[in-house]
């Protein structure tokens, strides 16, 4: 028998019910509106693609909705199969999560670490070693994306079944409507057996897991396409995968964490992270497989020494250097500034010390400036193009 829970909110009855029902609608068409987007001729132009919805209409929006697939199918079923297999039988040690309101304390496999190796090292080999072509993904994205929110929205239906007739733990109820029910979920911790925990399913294992297996398909899909990966994709890969790999360093403490220890097991978490993390949070590499950008790192000068000697040095022209040649005085002048507002603004003489470090670091600018030029001459002119402004971009 399944208890009842109060319904607490934290907005109005009327704001949450139409946050939950415009979420529940308007996501899973938003996810594919993404996709074409960033991957057509639409060039990852919302104007264009508002201007293609305006033209068509309704049917020119049912038009560019990828339909699901077999192979998208298949692809999907595969991935989630190996992850399940990973988090059942890799070892890991057993970590318990915090108590619960009625009592009970979960416990969990610690093998994060282990699992995402294993993911990313299976899935370059197979690309290597010609088993399969990660570039298939991205080729079928758009039907991956479609069977992902269908197959994701019949599985949260299960969930709602489930905590109706077969909750994991007394950590389930409901709220005695359907909507809430179904969109923040029935079960604290639901679990298939006794050691496949759901939520650490979907949240970890399948959408972070997914977020780092996409970011390398996006860099495999440009690099088998241009014969290269651009400086652009490998700075968004290689971030993402810094940011995922220390999500599964710090697994055990996400257990801790408002997302599994409080939110429950319905759309809002788990078709979020099913599909939402997979296709919002790699959506900058996504986009920059067919627009890839150059970022350049510096530009190679020369100069003679005072004893004659010629050298060569590099100006930089990628980062913060590409917006102003002295852009790191902003971020100082800021910094004085905002430690100075608490003063409030009935007098000027809280603000000498920001005043006069604007005055200073404008004029070492300039001075800067002038002893570049006269170092490193033309070059100097060539970098002064590419980084146009001082200090301000834009301003100066």
């Amino acid at each position: 028998m399944v208890e009842s829970k109060k319904t607490e909110t934290v907005h109005s009855p009327l704001v949450t019910y139409a946050s939950m029902i415009s979420l529940l609608t308007l996501a899973p068409p938003f996810v594919n509106l993404l996709w074409y987007t960033m991957t057509t001729a639409m060039d990852g132009s919302i104007l264009k693609t508002f201007d293609y919805l305006n033209n068509n209409g309704l049917q020119g929006f049912l038009n560019l909705w990828p339909k699901p697939t077999l192979l998208s199918f298949q692809i999907i079923v595969v991935y989630a199969a190996f992850e399940a297999l990973l988090q059942l039988l890799l070892p890991g040690e057993t970590v318990y999560g915090p108590i619960s309101p009625t009592g009970n304390r979960p416990f969990y496999k610690a093998n994060g670490v282990a699992a995402y190796l294993v993911t990313l090292v299976t899935y370059v080999a197979l690309w290597r070693f010609g088993i399969f072509n990660p570039t298939i993904v991205y080729d079928h994205l758009g039907e991956i994306y479609s069977t992902l929110s269908f197959g994701s929205f019949i599985f949260c239906i299960f969930l709602y079944i489930k905590g109706h007739l077969a909750p994991s733990s007394t950590d389930s109820g409901s709220s005695g409507n359907i909507i809430i029910d179904f969109y923040w979920g029935m079960e604290l911790y639901p679990r298939i057996g006794k050691y496949f925990d759901i939520k650490v399913f979907t949240n970890c294992r399948f959408g972070m897991m997914s977020w780092a297996v996409l970011a390398l398909t996006y860099c495999i899909k440009q690099y088998e396409e241009n014969g290269k990966v651009a400086d652009s994709m490998l700075v968004n890969t290689t971030l993402m995968l810094v940011y995922v790999t220390k999500f599964f360093w710090w697994e055990a403490g996400y257990w801790n964490t408002m997302d599994i220890a409080h939110d429950r097991a319905g759309f809002y978490i788990c078709w979020g992270c099913l599909v939402w993390v997979p296709s919002v949070y790699t959506s900058p590499g996504m986009y920059l497989v067919n627009h890839p950008v150059n970022l350049g790192t510096q530009i190679e000068a020369s100069y003679t020494t005072s004893s004659g000697e010629t050298k060569r040095s590099l100006l930089l022209t990628s980062g913060w250097w590409r917006l102003a040649r002295h852009f790191h005085y902003v971020p100082e002048i800021l910094a004085a500034f905002f430690w100075t507002v608490p003063a409030l603004f009935n007098h000027f003489l809280p603000y000498l010390y920001v005043i006069f470090l604007i005055i200073l670091l404008f004029d070492r600018a300039k001075r800067d400036d002038d002893r570049c030029r006269s170092k490193y001459g033309k070059y100097w002119k060539l970098y002064c193009d590419r980084v146009a402004y001082r200090i301000i971009p834009g301003i100066y």
